[in-house]
């Protein structure tokens, strides 16, 4: 179960001007793994999403992917080099068709057609909904089917690392467990993730290693299964 750090955050530090969002925290993503961070919201979970993508300054920090110092690097070259992130919201481009969208999130990649090609039927048959809807409006799919198409059209990206942030967000019970048990089938691929999520729960019962943040800072740590027994994060997130 212990693979290498595939990506290593130290020291890291972001604000927004004079308000402290994420104060100097350590954590690691290993490779094969689920890995998540959890906390209320405001608590600095997104925050440090965005850093990672280097979509927000750092104020201090060191972000190391497989060796190499990413800590400076724009967001295109960090999605090339395979860290690619589902934002919040899900942002899908809603006057593109559904297969649109997903053709679009191959837009980095540098390999020949019939790779996509290939890609994209895996991803249609991780989410049969997205196949039946190829042709429509992706502003026509319901809520948890913009997400399974964010979650695609990040696949099709050919990530390393698949960063999530908030995939159950306002979305109902079932489908939220259905997107859990499709991002465990990618995992079981072996595809590393990086989720950021208010539900603690569902995050901690497929999480290999997961952390608490409250504001800003990492208050505990450890496989997700001890994580969700443990009686203060109960107290504090499960309601007791």
């Amino acid at each position: 179960m212990s693979h290498a750090a595939l990506l290593k955050v130290e020291g890291l530090k972001v604000s927004y001007g004079h308000i402290d969002a994420v104060k100097g925290i350590n954590f690691e993503l290993h490779e094969g793994e689920i890995t998540t961070l959890v906390g209320a919201n405001g608590a600095g979970k997104s925050t440090t999403l965005l850093a990672l993508s280097g979509l927000l300054k750092k104020n201090a920090g060191r972000v190391q992917f497989d060796g190499q110092d990413i800590s400076a690097q724009p967001p295109h070259k960090i999605v090339a080099a395979g860290l690619v992130q589902v934002a919040e919201g899900r942002a899908t481009l809603t006057t593109l068709t559904v297969h649109e969208n997903l053709e679009l999130g191959a837009y980095t990649r540098r390999d020949g057609k019939a790779e996509r090609a290939r890609d994209l039927e895996r991803i249609y048959a991780l989410f049969p909904r997205l196949k039946e809807r190829q042709n429509g409006l992706a502003g026509n799919l319901s809520g948890g089917e913009q997400q399974m198409l964010a979650i695609g059209r990040a696949l099709m990206a050919k990530p390393r690392v698949l960063l999530l942030d908030e995939p159950s967000m306002g979305l109902a019970p079932i489908i939220v467990q259905d997107i859990f048990r499709t991002l465990r089938a990618i995992n079981r691929e072996g595809l590393t993730i990086f989720l950021v999520e208010q539900n603690v729960r569902q995050a901690l019962k497929v999480a290999d290693r997961a952390y608490v943040i409250e504001t800003g800072r990492i208050v505990l740590s450890g496989p997700g299964a001890e994580l969700l027994g443990n009686p203060k994060v109960q107290d504090a997130y499960l309601g007791g």
